[in-house]
């Protein structure tokens, strides 16, 4: 799971293999598979940096090579 702000400040966390795409206008909003719209305060490179630790954590680039 990757932690995300929601502009309230408040935290929570989103599962990224469930995020369809992102888009940065000027909020970073996430879209989901289930087509729900989650705008965050992080900015993309920090979420996708996010994304990528995480998958890594989990080795799911093993399986990518």
């Amino acid at each position: 799971m990757v932690e995300v702000t929601r502009l309230d400040g408040k935290e929570f966390y989103v599962n990224p293999h469930q995020i369809e795409y992102i888009e940065s206008n000027p909020d970073t909003t996430l879209i989901m598979l289930s087509g729900k719209r989650l705008v965050v305060k992080e900015d993309y490179q920090s979420l996708f940096e996010r994304i990528v630790d995480y998958r890594r954590l989990i080795g799911a680039f093993k399986n990518e090579e």
